[in-house]
């Protein structure tokens, strides 16, 4: 890619398109979307930077070249395609676009979101559809504060993080993916937020945020109060009412990741895991915050007070937690579980993880553990897409994992 106009395809329609769309087209692309609610869609998307007590700082807008929900109406011709949706429905995804993604140039293809090892997914549908001059990005955090005020015409971002990070493969070409997509979508418009390189995706895959924080806060509501409530105005905000029995959940299922990421230091002194971080160094990285403390970062946070867990509504009126939601799918199958593979093949203990697998398993009625290991061969884990483990991919080693990027 260079600084010229360029075809850039968005693939789901969640809070993140409502920034990319604007901004990408601002910066003068072409801008298409795959969502599979095309009809609810305007032909411009507005977005609204505010501050943090909701003034209006700065409006953006930016066409919609084209929207669908067929990747053969808008993939031929894309020069990047970026993907903004749940990750466990990033491989599906992949795989419904991959055929029609041009071979005979370069094209990037990246999420906004880089947890899971992406680059594993990518590899997946290059080897399977001979897709060589794939180059592949990931973001490791969502680099913005953002939500949907209508959804398909209008969003709002409260600005973002201090510094961002992504992985890209080949890794000359980060500077590339920098200069012409990173920057348009975060640094260009709002001053700050410019992308540092990540050296390995597995570094992303390993820093520790949601999939820590929701299935954390999810076992302690289920602790608590049974997962259950009597009246949906009895349910506690998820983090605006974020208690100490969930917040040392998370510190504890966080001390495990460290021993992982740990591990993987000592076994592998040559590599460069720069960005690989626990969860309050995350924080202080992204958002140049001195918090100590994991409880209060999310009790005092004004974006984040209104939410309220995933729940369902069951038939004698009662409210429960939703373990459809992707906070279970995402943060444990295409999370924690990853995590765990790797530390049960370093033969570490992970008290916490072993607590939060079982947990999700035990509710969703699947077979994720047998014994103190992941039952890897299952069809709960080893379904069609039905997690992100490293065997699904065919890497069947911690060396190998790590080789992979």
């Amino acid at each position: 890619m260079s600084e010229s106009r360029k075809t850039i395809t968005v693939v789901g329609g969640g809070a993140s398109a409502h920034v990319l769309v604007p901004f990408l087209a601002s910066a003068g692309n072409e801008v298409r979307l795959l969502t599979r609610r095309p009809g609810d869609w305007s032909p411009e998307i507005t977005l609204e930077l505010q501050s943090i007590d909701e003034e209006l700082l700065e409006t953006f807008r930016g066409p919609i070249a084209s929207v669908s929900a067929e990747a053969a109406e808008v993939i031929p011709g894309s020069d990047a395609v970026v993907l903004c949706m749940p990750v466990h429905a990033y491989r599906p995804a992949l795989h419904d676009l991959a055929p029609h993604v041009a071979r005979d140039r370069d094209v990037f293809v990246g999420t906004i979101y880089g947890q899971a090892g992406f680059n594993w997914m990518v590899r997946e549908i290059q080897e399977e559809h001979g897709l060589e001059r794939v180059v592949t990005f990931a973001v490791g955090l969502i680099p913005w504060i953002c939500r949907v005020l209508a959804y398909g015409s209008r969003g709002v971002t409260y600005g973002s993080k201090a510094v961002n990070v992504a992985a890209v493969s080949p890794a000359d070409r980060f500077e590339e993916v920098n200069e012409t997509f990173l920057d348009a979508i975060c640094h260009r418009w709002l001053g700050r937020g410019a992308f540092e390189r990540s050296d390995s995706f597995l570094s992303l895959t390993l820093s520790v945020d949601n999939q820590i924080i929701h299935p954390a806060r999810c076992l302690g509501l289920f602790e608590r109060y049974g997962g259950r409530w009597p009246r949906r105005e009895e349910i506690p905000y998820f983090y605006r009412d974020f208690d100490e029995r969930s917040a040392q959940i998370l510190r504890d299922l966080d001390a495990d990741y460290s021993r992982v990421r740990d591990a993987l230091r000592a076994r592998f002194p040559d590599r460069s895991f720069r960005y690989m971080l626990d969860y309050l160094g995350l924080e202080r990285l992204s958002y140049q915050s001195e918090n100590t403390d994991i409880r209060e970062s999310f009790t005092t946070s004004k974006t984040l007070g209104a939410i309220k867990p995933p729940t369902v509504q069951l038939d004698d009126g009662s409210w429960a937690i939703d373990t459809g939601h992707r906070f279970f799918t995402d943060d444990v199958s295409y999370g924690v579980c990853i995590a765990k593979w790797l530390a049960q093949e370093m033969a570490l203990d992970v008290p916490t993880m072993d607590r939060i697998i079982r947990w999700v398993g035990e509710l969703k009625g699947e077979t994720y553990l047998e014994g103190d290991r992941l039952a890897v061969e299952s069809e709960s884990l080893a379904g069609r897409f039905r997690s992100g483990i490293p065997p699904v991919y065919g890497l069947d080693t911690v060396e190998a994992v790590v080789r992979s990027g």
